[in-house]
Order: structure tokens, then C-alpha cells, then sequence
């Protein structure tokens, strides 16, 4: 890219879960239409269409050769997909090396993982989905159960819907609150679940352990040591 605009990347890969980038996504997109030194592109390694958790399909705007060093990177999750995509060596090495010189490095739910394979974790407190936040621990990170948190230039948001309060506090951050406050207007961000607030004393599943050590040994079956590491944190 040739002109001076600051680029908030986008990451797609194939199985993840499409309301992670497009939440927040539509929140910066929002920004950068009023704050035009801003732009958003959605990066993948080709621009061929990406299959997702859901029947959608997405399409990246640029590979990652064309956006190397971009001044924000999010990175979305998912569930099986994600963990099979920390062994994706072009996927994992793009977000260490635009993370390199990034002013922002930011997840939503287990994109979180993601920076943590990429060595971008380490020594920082990071959020995650739920099911998913013990593994933190094998990236060298403090898991927190948070809606997101931010450790020096990395935040890192729970699950799914958190991305878009993720978003909303980087357009607060980069162009202050009366844009940011706008922007949750247009998109009706006002959330009134039917079923009320999650009790999470009531969280499905019971004992996570048996899942999650499913979810890993089926998605990690031909890497054994990446399984094995993670397997090492699927709960006490």
C-alpha cells in the first residue's frame, strides 16, 4: 500500500467464525468513514474465497503480501478450524511479522490462541472464549475472565459477540468517545439478550476436560506435540 492511510487488517482463514471479524469490522469500518486517515482491508493468503463455521464464505481484499506491516491486525477464532489453523506456518508467521511493527494487536475469542502460537503472548494477560481459556497458559500467557483486556499493545477479547466491545474501545482509544458513542448508535449496539444476562454459575457443559481433550486430540491429530502441549492445559 503506497499512500499513508493507517490499515487495520482483518485475518481470515478458513473455519473460522464469521461474527468475530464482521462485528467489529462494521464498528472500525464505521470509524474509518469519518476518520479517513484510517482504512480496513480483510487479509487472507489468497484472495479465493474462505470457507467459515456457517454456510458464509468471505473473501479476502488483500493477500498478506500486499498488507505486511499494517498498523492494527485482529484476528478472529473459532472452534476445531482455529486450533487446527496454530499449525498453518503462513497464517501463523504473517501475524508475527505484522505484529512486528503494529501499533495494535488485537483478537477476538480464540483468535487469542493464534497470537499466542505466534509468540505474541507471552508474559501478557489474555482473554478468550470460555470453553477455551485455560490453553492460554501453554502460549505463556494469564488467562483473565474478561470481556477484553488490554496489556501493552494487545487486546485480546472473549467470545464471539465481545468482539464488537472490542471494536467500540479502539474507535474510543484511536478517535475518542463522541465517535465511538456514535458509531454503537448506528449499529443499535444496546443489547437486550431475551433470556437476560448469562449466569455463569450456570454455564453448560459441567467438566470441561473431557470436551476439550476431544476437541484437541480431533483437530490435532497429525501434531501431536501441539496437541499434546495444549493438552497439558484443559483444566484441573
Amino acid at each position: 500500500m503506497t499512500d499513508d492511510k493507517k490499515t487495520i487488517a482483518f485475518v481470515v482463514y478458513p473455519g473460522m467464525t464469521p461474527l468475530d471479524m464482521v462485528g467489529p469490522l462494521t464498528v472500525l469500518d464505521g470509524m474509518a468513514s469519518t476518520a479517513q486517515e484510517y482504512r480496513t482491508v480483510v487479509v487472507g493468503e489468497t484472495k479465493e474465497p474462505v470457507t467459515t463455521d456457517n454456510p458464509l464464505k468471505l473473501v479476502a481484499t488483500h493477500t498478506y503480501d500486499e498488507v505486511p506491516s499494517p498498523y492494527a491486525l485482529l484476528v478472529p477464532g473459532g472452534a476445531a478450524p482455529t486450533l487446527k489453523a496454530l499449525a498453518d506456518e503462513k497464517l501463523v508467521g504473517y501475524l508475527r511479522t505484522a505484529a512486528a511493527n503494529a501499533e495494535l494487536v488485537t483478537s477476538v475469542c480464540t483468535g487469542s490462541l493464534l497470537l499466542g502460537q505466534a509468540g505474541l503472548l507471552k508474559g501478557r494477560k489474555a482473554a478468550t472464549h470460555w470453553m477455551f481459556r485455560e490453553l492460554l497458559g501453554a502460549f505463556g500467557a494469564e488467562p483473565v475472565a474478561e470481556r477484553w483486556v488490554e496489556d501493552g499493545n494487545v487486546i485480546t477479547a472473549a467470545g464471539v459477540s465481545a468482539g464488537i466491545d472490542l471494536a467500540l474501545h479502539l474507535v474510543e482509544r484511536l478517535v475518542g468517545a463522541e465517535i465511538a458513542r456514535t458509531i454503537q448508535f448506528v449499529i443499535e449496539y444496546d443489547p437486550e439478550p431475551p433470556l437476560g444476562p448469562l449466569d455463569w454459575s450456570q454455564r453448560p457443559y459441567g467438566d470441561l476436560k473431557p470436551l476439550l481433550e476431544h476437541t484437541l486430540n480431533e483437530a490435532l491429530a497429525d501434531e501431536p506435540a501441539l496437541r499434546d502441549k495444549l493438552l497439558a492445559h484443559t483444566g484441573k
